[in-house]
């Protein structure tokens, strides 16, 4: 019986002196979506992407003024000069399309490198944003997995967290 006592303070004492854990949660796709960081990377990128769809438009319409006169010339030529010359045109569509799906990948590739460099930033913020604020854990959610499905509003740190990194963004 004395040993059941000393066993239940013992374990009162290590349970009372356990510091209590501190956790907070954020919602991903606020945090991402709202930092300007990600704002001005998608504005810098949608005009890359205008200014190739002008690009391509105008190389387009190039091509199509070409297309029309080769038809001109082809239409006053033998018939094997005619294939000869609308052969020539279909190769050098393809050149351009393949060079313009090209283009396009690259950017989306340049895009995807430069949002991922985003979020990896945005994690290690809030990894250091934890560590300097003693939270024990910082959970994220989202609509599309939401890992949390109930925080009280003390422990929601998503704006929080917004505004320290845009603070830190416009230094």
């Amino acid at each position: 019986m004395k040993n059941i006592v000393y066993l239940l303070l013992a374990t009162f004492i290590f349970t009372s002196c356990q510091k209590e854990k501190k956790i907070g949660f954020i919602d991903n796709g606020i945090v991402i979506n709202d930092y300007q960081e990600k704002k001005d990377l998608e504005t810098k990128f949608k005009g890359k992407d205008e200014a190739l769809k002008k690009r391509t438009d105008s190389i387009g319409q190039a091509f199509q003024l070409e297309v029309q006169q080769t038809q001109i010339t082809a239409q006053k030529s033998s018939q094997k000069k005619a294939q000869e010359l609308m052969g020539g045109l279909q190769q050098k569509q393809q050149v351009l399309q393949q060079q313009i799906q090209f283009e396009q990948q690259q950017l989306n590739q340049n895009f995807q490198t430069e949002i991922d460099s985003v979020i990896i930033k945005v994690k290690d913020f809030v990894k250091d944003y934890g560590k300097k604020n003693g939270y024990t854990y910082i959970l994220g959610t989202s609509d599309g997995a939401a890992s949390v499905l109930y925080g009280t509003e003390e422990n929601d740190l998503t704006q929080t967290i917004l505004d320290a990194l845009n603070e830190a963004y416009k230094k």
